[in-house]
């Protein structure tokens, strides 16, 4: 099996894993319709549909598939979009970015380095230091509280 280095935020070090990939008739028996469109098919919720607006304590953002380290709480931020919105990812090592040329539009879309599943998108139209804005499907990641790393 292919294996990948990402950042583990429990360990605080770049780790070596298995690379995971599971047929798409899988990935649907393991998780939610909603989710499964989302990360499989490429599909995006309905702004507001969840923005984890009642998150306030300290954690990281994982894919909701492989459980894979993508956000810190600390640079998430309110973009006015209705879509989770992050300035950078915890490392590079943990998400892809490719060119997305779909729907008549030129756009960076974000992908698990781990699994594939599908994020969201990378703007350029972000807060400092990056600049960036990483607009992500809520249905995609799972918050977990820094006490429960």
């Amino acid at each position: 099996m292919a294996t990948i280095q990402v950042y583990d935020s429990k360990r605080d070090t770049v780790v070596t894993v298995e690379k995971i990939d599971k047929p798409d008739a899988e990935w649907k028996k393991l998780l939610t319709s909603k989710q499964w469109e989302i990360t499989t098919r490429k599909g995006t919720e309905a702004p507001g549909s969840r923005t984890f607006d009642e998150v306030h304590e300290q954690g990281i953002f994982q894919c909701v598939r492989c459980g894979n380290d993508l956000f810190r709480s600390t640079t998430k931020f309110e973009s006015g979009t209705g879509w989770p919105s992050f300035y950078e990812p915890i490392s590079s090592l943990n998400v892809v970015e490719q060119p997305d040329r779909s729907l008549g539009m030129e756009r960076t879309e974000v992908l698990c380095a781990r699994c594939g599943s599908h994020l969201g998108h990378v703007f350029d139209d972000g807060p400092r230091p990056t600049g960036k804005r990483y607009c992500m499907n809520g249905f995609a990641l799972k918050f977990v509280p820094v006490d429960k790393l």
